[in-house]
């Protein structure tokens, strides 16, 4: 099993963004996160509103549940941006607000964040006051295990390690979303033996097969904004990026398995079968998918474990080698690869 800040979690996580717009389910679905093995949550203090965001959703979940429950999860939280103005604070005011106030939603149910991570790097804040900050006030004092990454450069991780020990880094990686294989933040993150929370590993929803139809996007783009504000479920290029879909549909139906456990155990894979494939992985690398499910049966959906052949790995690659995706990973307002 892998390790997040020495302690061991389950080979697949949990992300714990869509909680907050079902938060009716949000209590069964933690319980089945834990029952089927998957105790790293990933949360976010901007992961819904103030009042009902992800840390305030735990803290609830923690008060209707036996004593220990919390000890039981690796939770990774990101901070320090607004959504309002898209754009980060790395400043230390910013950082000391940010873990201040995601504790203090926590009332003490969980009284250290695992690992804490800026959303985004601040580019009007040099990187080692930023991770100073976090390192020298609150992993010292243990009130966070460890210092996280988030969709960042690989740039950014070589001059990261200069201060700081890197618990973790936080990139998009998918069937639909392969460019850490390529723009060195896979090789970076080897390199210094840093592991790999893999976001967003069946690309927001669009390889688990539920959107068939342009229809079906203009549906689910009035509740769920992952799918509004993507511009690669814009019209334009959803027919294009449905090409993947149907593909990873017939390789999963003959695999015996659902399009999404397909997506995400080839995220797991990827290190394994680092030689021989073309959209690689460096030997080493450790990945840890964090879907995200709003319902008992989808967490459970997501936690099966489906142990890919040298051959099949071949096969999806020959696939990724005929396909573009069509379209921009976020819309031009909102900042990545800091």
């Amino acid at each position: 099993m892998p390790q997040l800040t020495a302690k061991e979690i389950g080979p697949i996580g949990y992300g714990m963004m869509g909680l907050s717009m079902k938060p009716d389910q949000a209590f069964e679905a933690l319980d089945a996160a834990l029952e089927q093995g998957c105790n790293f949550w990933n949360g976010g203090e901007f992961y819904g509103p103030p009042d009902n965001n992800s840390l305030v959703l735990l803290e609830k979940y923690l008060a209707a549940r036996p004593a220990g429950t919390a000890d039981r999860i690796v939770l990774s939280v990101k901070g320090c941006f607004s959504h309002a103005t898209m754009s980060a604070d790395g400043s230390p005011e910013g950082v000391r607000r940010s873990i201040d106030g995601c504790l203090a939603q926590l009332q003490g149910r969980k009284t250290r964040i695992d690992i804490f991570q800026c959303a985004r790097r601040d580019p009007n804040v040099p990187l080692e006051v930023t991770l100073g900050v976090i390192e020298n006030e609150y992993v010292k004092t243990g009130k966070v295990g460890g210092i996280g990454l988030s969709e960042v450069r690989a740039e950014t991780i070589h001059e990261a390690v200069k201060v700081a020990t890197i618990a973790a880094v936080e990139v998009e990686l998918s069937l639909w979303c392969t460019d850490i294989l390529t723009n060195g933040v896979a090789a970076a993150c080897a390199q210094y033996g840093i592991p790999i929370v893999a976001y967003s590993p069946v690309g927001r929803g669009l390889l688990t097969g539920q959107y068939q139809s342009w229809e079906d996007v203009e549906k689910a783009a009035a509740t769920n904004p992952l799918v509004s504000m993507s511009p690669r479920f814009n019209k334009d290029n959803f027919a294009t990026n449905l090409e993947l879909v149907q593909s990873v549909k017939a390789m999963a139906d003959a695999r015996g398995c659902t399009p999404a456990q397909l997506a995400i155990n080839w995220t797991r894979a990827l290190p394994r079968f680092s030689a021989s494939l073309k959209q690689k992985l460096p030997a080493g690398s450790v990945v840890v998918p964090i879907p995200g499910a709003s319902s008992p049966g989808r967490v459970a959906e997501n936690a099966r474990l489906v142990e890919l052949s040298e051959g099949e790995m071949k096969q999806i690659d020959d696939i990724l080698d005929r396909f573009t995706p069509a379209g921009a990973r976020y819309p031009s307002s909102v900042p990545t690869n800091t």
